[in-house]
């Protein structure tokens, strides 16, 4: 017996559809998701990341924000992320279609940087979004992998906390991993002042 598949869903279904149920949701490849529940450790570094990266850009006087809540949806419309720390350039959003009504980005320039705090869903992170992110040619990625989720091929064995930090070069992303009390490097910003172990102890405090 044949069973039928099913019906894969639009980027304008999932947002006419998304309910106001205090609980997140993505668009993966035309299938609605829900994410996992943060915990306090995942928070925590969120919130760190995202208050460092804030302090950056309003030292430099950059024309940039960090949403509460927007979706990255992909070129080829069948997914819609919602990135744990999404850098958003204000001077391209008037280029966007969708963000005056649904909070939704399509274009790399509007997109200076993106960070995805790991958790137990890590294939995303590691292979989806990295893949999307890239094909959308959003200039930099961060993989923050505190809890050393990953797999061993990408934070070694035994695993160890890592931040990757992608850079597009040519139209691919170049990973860069940082570990203990390595500075992070990022091309977004060439002054931050970083480590990874910083980022890791967040979560602890």
């Amino acid at each position: 017996m044949t069973q039928a598949l099913p019906k894969l869903i639009t980027f304008d279904e999932f947002i006419e559809w998304y309910p106001n149920d205090c609980k997140r949701y993505e668009l993966h490849k035309g299938v609605i998701v829900e994410m996992p529940p943060p915990t306090g450790e995942h928070e925590k570094v969120l919130g760190f990341i995202a208050s460092r990266l804030t302090v950056e850009f309003v030292r430099l006087n950059l024309p940039y924000t960090i949403p509460k809540t927007a979706f990255v949806k992909t070129p080829s419309a069948e997914s819609a992320y919602s990135p744990d720390v999404l850098l958003l350039n204000l001077d391209n959003l008037r280029n966007e279609p969708l963000f005056q009504k649904q909070s939704t980005v399509t274009q790399a320039a509007s997109v200076p940087l993106v960070v995805e705090v790991v958790s137990t869903n890590w294939r995303d992170d590691y292979y989806d979004k990295l893949g999307d992110y890239e094909e959308m040619g959003i200039p930099e990625y961060w993989i923050a992998d505190y809890a050393a989720l990953g797999a061993r091929k990408f934070i070694g064995n035994p695993k160890q906390p890592t931040i990757f930090v992608c850079q597009l070069v040519d139209g691919e992303y170049q990973m860069t991993p940082f570990q203990g009390n390595a500075a992070i490097a990022s091309a977004t910003f060439p002054e931050l002042n970083l480590t990874a172990q910083q980022i890791f102890d967040a979560a602890r405090y």
